[in-house]
């Protein structure tokens, strides 16, 4: 593993990449530390990227990431990067709200390496940062994406409807939950509570268009039911499509191989009708 030294360029946020250097560190707007990987995949610069945003407690390294960037990889260029907080990179989690930032950065780092048709896939927080990315960058500088694949993603804040999400609110909002999530789970979470609120997922959605959006959901999610996806869904006013998936669970660890194959499939065929 190697890493960029700092950039030369006044407002960038891409530290240099060479041939040979496949891992780096990305530098937010905000001046955060991103740990980031990129895989070329079998077409080079001129065939799409797909960046891969993970779920809350998860990093570049763990292994269900490691597995579905691989898939991905079968079929386009891959970004996987660690979001602030979590793994290797700076800073603490704000649970999905600065975390827009974290992905614009990777976004930027793809367009840098040429890739001119960029799609961004999100699991869980990773699926409401994408939806909120797409919409707050839509048509503007070169943190602008080519299509949008949110997987197992809230519709809506403070969901506290199932037990797995009232643990997650205790995590984030308690401060031994926080205790736990930085050394057992390896997330720093920032202690403040959000002010101003974030735009929500949903709220981005009808932001999006003209942006191709697929949205995937499992009908045994345990965190999210069946109608965050279809809120989603019907922000779009037809625009996207819903994959609801019989028997899947939620995020990267439910997320067959089969699953992820299709996305990429899915992200082909959009991307050549563009």
């Amino acid at each position: 593993m190697t890493w960029g030294p700092a950039g030369d360029e006044r407002g960038s946020s891409v530290w240099p990449v060479t041939e040979q250097r496949r891992r780096v560190t990305l530098r937010t707007h905000d001046g955060v530390a991103i740990d980031a990987a990129y895989e070329p995949g079998p077409g080079g610069p001129d065939a799409p990227a797909i960046v891969l945003a993970h779920g809350f407690t998860g990093d570049l390294e763990r292994p269900r990431v490691r597995r579905a960037a691989g898939v991905f990889a079968q079929r386009a260029a891959v970004i996987t990067f660690s979001f602030r907080g979590h793994g290797r990179s700076g800073g603490r989690s704000t649970v999905g709200d600065k975390e827009v930032l974290d992905l614009a950065a990777a976004v930027e780092w793809a367009r840098s390496l040429g890739h001119a048709r960029v799609v961004t896939v999100g699991f869980s927080m990773g699926g409401s940062v994408v939806l909120r990315q797409a919409a707050l960058h839509r048509g503007r500088t070169e943190a602008h994406v080519d299509g949008v694949v949110a997987v197992s993603a809230p519709a809506r804040w403070f969901y506290r409807g199932t037990a797995p999400m009232r643990r997650v609110h205790w995590a984030v909002t308690r401060p031994a939950g926080r205790l736990v999530s930085r050394f057992g789970l390896r997330t720093r979470i920032h202690p403040y509570e959000w002010d101003p609120v974030p735009l929500s997922p949903v709220e981005a959605v009808p932001l999006l268009t003209p942006t191709p959006l697929l949205v995937v959901h499992g009908d045994r999610d345990p965190y999210f039911p069946v109608d965050h996806p279809r809120m989603l869904v019907a922000a779009s006013d037809g625009a996207a499509e819903l994959w609801l998936e019989p028997d899947m669970g939620h995020a990267e660890n439910a997320a067959s191989d089969e699953l992820i194959e299709r996305i990429g499939a899915w992200v082909a065929a959009t991307l050549g009708a563009q």
